[in-house]
């Protein structure tokens, strides 16, 4: 047998930053966001022998070891060895996984593998995970294993699929899955696009200078997060009321809010590219993530969509279409006969 998984990225429509520790456990955190079909993919096949062999399409890496002991966290494709250490296999494997969104895009595609990932090693080891229990171990493969700090919305949104509007205590995360208007829907799945700039140059040095600011009390700091935090809940009722224009402009609510946090989050490119999306039909958007590159996310008039899609490619900007995703993670299993390979 093979083993395969997916699961999906995200996009971010409010509230991120309040998911992150030590504001949401000081001060809980709210966040809005919706799963999209583009997908991190891994891909298991078992071996007769014990070695391991991993690799990542998206870095053109392969690491292989005579057996998962000999594995060792050093910067090359460590989230993968951080789930093959917690959800060990009892043979050999070959492993590949791959993603179908660019690198440092802001939609969370580090989660997304971690999701797949547990996803399916715990299917191949015959553990039965809800969803939002994945997305907890999930989270504890970044926090935990390879001490990557940041929140949990991203394995929230990749392991359970669709609209949800997430409330966050630390350690409780509360879901609430909104179901909109499918009208309403379509109209979003139309007027929304979705471009990357780059990959981010947001990095974690700068998300821990965050934290510090929140952590010494900075008011500015500390202003910041806390509207951040309440534009999630407008968010949610504007989704949930199906009201258009209050969408468009709690996203940009929301990016001002994002671009307050640090100076890096955005760049005169970032800010030319918002400038001259607005002048062609887009009604509000925001960037992705921390910001700082990688994607940007707007909203845009009926009917102005295409204009302002052709506007952002001519400028340098790559337009990613996508359709919303309402499943969530993924994972199956399929006959596989190969030399050399378990059948």
């Amino acid at each position: 047998m093979i083993y395969r998984s997916k699961a999906p990225v995200r996009l971010d429509l409010a509230g991120g930053w309040s998911d992150v520790p030590p504001f949401s456990s000081k001060e809980g955190g709210a966040v809005v966001n919706v799963a999209i079909a583009r997908y991190t993919n891994a891909f298991l096949v078992p071996r007769k022998d014990d070695a391991v062999s991993i690799t990542s399409a998206d870095f053109g890496m392969t690491v292989r070891a005579n057996s998962l002991r000999e594995l060792h966290y050093d910067g090359n494709l460590d989230l993968i060895k951080a789930a093959l250490r917690r959800f060990p296999v009892a043979t050999g494997i070959d492993l590949r996984v791959s993603s179908e969104m660019p690198p440092g895009s802001g939609t969370g595609t580090s989660a997304s593998l971690g999701v797949a990932l547990v996803g399916l090693l715990s299917w191949v080891g015959g553990r039965g995970f809800s969803p939002q229990e994945v997305a907890e171990e999930a989270h504890l493969l970044e926090v935990e294993e390879i001490h990557v700090p940041g929140g949990k919305q991203d394995q929230y949104a990749s392991a359970l699929g669709g609209f949800n509007y997430l409330e966050f205590q630390d350690p409780q995360v509360r879901v609430q899955a909104l179901r909109l208007d499918a009208g309403f829907v379509e109209a979003l799945q139309r007027d929304l696009v979705l471009c990357y700039t780059g990959r981010s140059r947001v990095s974690g040095d700068i998300i821990q200078a965050v934290i510090d600011s929140f952590q010494r009390g900075e008011p500015a700091t500390v202003v910041a997060l806390h509207n951040i935090k309440a534009v999630a809940e407008r968010m949610r009722r504007a989704l949930l009321s199906s009201d258009y224009q209050a969408l468009a402009h709690l996203l940009s609510e929301n990016w001002a809010e994002q671009m307050k946090l640090h100076a890096s989050v955005t760049s005169p490119e970032i800010d030319a590219l918002f400038a001259r999306a607005t002048r062609h039909g887009a009604l509000g958007g925001k960037a992705l993530g921390a910001g700082g590159g990688g994607c940007l996310l707007f909203l845009c008039q009926p009917g102005k969509a295409g204009v302002v899609r052709a506007e952002l490619a001519s400028a340098g900007a790559q337009v990613l279409d996508f359709d919303f995703d309402t499943r969530g993670l993924q994972v199956w299993s399929e006959p596989w006969s190969q030399p050399g390979r378990d059948t």
